[in-house]
């Protein structure tokens, strides 16, 4: 645990995270300074207008707050000021088993369904992170029984240097948030960070992602796989297996996609690495309802099935869900503000869709990229005029899945403001909650 009684502490940016930790430090009775770079809150009388001209025992950094090149941080780096995470501010005051999960997709469903199982197995648990609620918050709730559930993003791990999961799962790794780390090796190795090589950490990796195989791993490292193992949670005759022991038929996931099964296989493996029974979790994963914008059936529009798959911020993302769907009878819809991506990928492959539709700020790039490999997609400025158009056009048998690959920012605040207002033009009247 940090010593932060009556140590100066910097919070670097104001956002839900580092008001999480200025709550915790305050009350551990640590004097606690805030900056941000927007400026938001230069009304705090905590507020620190010239953080470079003060001396501080160390700075929290909010998960928000990129690292490249950024002059602040940087500064205290070179001063020789302790720099540390909110992640690892609100690990410091932990008490109980932490399981840390981190991929590029599927984390938050993953993170969910792991906590569902603890609770209905009776099990004192917390769920928290990048799922929305910061681990700082929920720190001084714990105890000695208790079971911290933690989404970890790489921008969490990015400056971590405390944050040591007593489980660590790695569903997938592949190319996203280049912009953020400069190049898909950095961000590959701040992924890795979650893995602590002690001997105590229990690690939980997906057999068939070929850059998670990539990761170093210790003796005590469980696999899942889509296919059978000899060893470790696994598919097999239309069932789910740890070792010998059947936990769960297929039939009995309410989940779609190929994307989902992983899922359910890594929660799966972290219960019964913490001994959960099989009964609990097949009741658990039974009863489980996946967070929105996932591709999410929303219903029809004249005959066409509409899936909101907002979430997919990413390139891999996209390809999983098309793979899901089937690219037959397939309107795509592809845009929003790239993240440092080459879209090829998506297009390389031959797929047979019936419409592409191109929007936002990456759109005219996704369109030269479509067009090079003898597509002809429709070009848009924004999202909801795209939307617009498909709902205007939809024909009986055609699947339309919004799954950008790209981020929001361009148009809306969040991904998850995008899929509602995508959700509202397609189905009923748009409220005004799109980025002002």
């Amino acid at each position: 645990m940090l010593n932060v009684k009556g140590k100066n502490v910097l919070v670097y940016g104001m956002g839900i995270s580092g008001q999480a930790a200025c709550k915790l430090l305050h009350d551990e009775g640590a004097c606690v300074s805030t900056f941000d770079d927007e400026g938001r809150f230069i009304s705090y009388f905590t507020y620190e207008k010239n953080p470079m001209l003060k001396k501080y025992d160390f700075v929290v950094v909010s998960p928000g707050i990129k690292v490249l090149g950024n002059q602040l941080i940087s500064h205290f780096i070179m001063t020789g000021t302790k720099v540390i995470s909110e992640l690892d501010l609100g690990f410091s005051f932990c008490r109980g088993k932490v399981i840390g999960i981190t991929g590029t997709n599927g984390k938050t469903t993953v993170t969910s369904l792991v906590g569902d199982i603890f609770k209905k197995a009776g099990r004192k648990t917390f769920v928290c992170g990048n799922i929305g609620l910061p681990i700082c918050s929920i720190a001084p709730k714990t105890d000695d029984e208790s079971v911290i559930v933690c989404e970890v993003s790489n921008f969490q791990l990015e400056l971590s240097s405390i944050f040591k999961a007593g489980i660590a799962c790695v569903l997938n790794l592949a190319p996203d948030h280049i912009d953020r780390h400069g190049s898909f090796e950095e961000y590959l190795r701040v992924k890795g960070k979650i893995l602590s090589h002690s001997r105590s950490q229990r690690v939980v990796l997906n057999y068939d992602d070929e850059m998670v195989n990539k990761l170093q791993i210790n003796r005590k490292t469980l696999f899942f796989s889509k296919n059978p193992l000899n060893k470790g949670v696994f598919v097999k005759n239309n069932a789910i297996f740890y070792n010998k022991i059947k936990v769960m038929p297929l039939s009995e996931i309410p989940l779609f996609g190929e994307k989902n099964l992983e899922n359910v296989l890594a929660a799966i493996s972290v219960s019964v690495l913490q001994k959960i029974k099989p009964s609990v979790i097949r009741n658990a994963v039974n009863a489980f309802k996946a967070p929105p914008h996932r591709i999410e059936y929303l219903g029809q529009v004249n005959g066409a099935d509409v899936f909101d798959d907002s979430k997919a911020t990413n390139i891999s993302s996209t390809i999983s869900a098309v793979g899901s769907l089937g690219e037959r009878g397939l309107v795509l819809m592809l845009g929003g503000c790239n993240k440092g991506f080459v879209f090829d990928e998506i297009f390389n492959k031959g797929w047979d869709f019936e419409k592409l539709i191109c929007f936002g700020e990456a759109g005219h790039e996704i369109f030269e990229t479509a067009s090079k490999y003898g597509y002809s997609p429709l070009l848009f400025p924004t999202m909801k005029a795209a939307t617009y158009y498909v709902k205007e056009n939809a024909q009986s048998g055609q699947k339309i899945l919004l799954s950008p690959a790209c981020s929001s920012f361009d148009e809306f605040a969040s991904y998850a403001v995008r899929g509602e207002v995508f959700k509202e033009i397609m189905f009923g009247d748009v409220k005004q909650i799109e980025m002002s």
